[in-house]
């Protein structure tokens, strides 16, 4: 529903920040690599949101990126994580290091989080094996722009491909071509890999 505000940056206080979008201050909650980022006081201000619903609270969360609203969504998405400790894990690893911890299946390196146990941990990594948290590319304070390839590949990956298989596909996919044909070229592909 609120995916993106523009605005001036009224108030920061960990982990929560002020943004005056038109009069209307809204509270957001954002990962301290998220915090680091901001500008002063007073400066204007863009954040990428996740909006959720709950049955006794409206809660708004922002992100500097893309990748990193992204790595927010497969975390809530995993069982027994809530926004809070997504936020944590967030505070805790660059999307990155997310990324190569799933990959390495690496407890420890998530068990340093604070709030993240053995058990969490060791749920996080099964449930998130084989899926790329967000790509690498939005490194930077700007949302990201995907390519069509990404956006290939993205597809791919909600129909349960794993990433390699999802970027073999792609590989020689026409740079020119419409996404609906791309991905339909992509599935043929991997139908005939199988």
């Amino acid at each position: 529903m609120i995916g993106r505000l523009t605005g001036q940056l009224v108030a920061k206080q960990p982990p929560q920040i002020i943004v005056d979008v038109g009069g209307v201050g809204y509270e957001v909650d954002v990962p301290m690599s998220t915090f680091y980022a901001l500008p002063a006081t007073g400066e204007r201000v863009q954040l990428m949101t996740h909006y959720v619903v709950r049955e006794d609270a409206h809660l708004l969360f922002g992100f500097a990126t893309n990748d990193e609203r992204a790595a927010f969504r497969q975390l809530i998405k995993v069982t027994g994580i809530g926004p809070k400790v997504a936020l944590a894990v967030l505070s805790g690893l660059s999307v990155a290091e997310l990324n190569q911890a799933i990959a390495l299946q690496d407890v420890k390196r998530l068990t340093r989080v604070p709030g993240i146990g053995n058990k969490t941990a060791e749920r996080l990594l099964l449930e998130l094996k084989g899926k790329v948290v967000a790509s690498a590319a939005g490194a930077g304070s700007a949302p990201a722009v995907a390519s069509p390839a990404d956006d290939v590949v993205n597809a791919l990956l909600a129909l349960g491909y794993s990433e390699k298989e999802a970027a073999a596909a792609c590989r020689d996919l026409p740079a020119d071509q419409p996404l609906n044909d791309s991905i339909r070229q992509a599935l043929k592909l991997l139908s005939k890999a199988k």
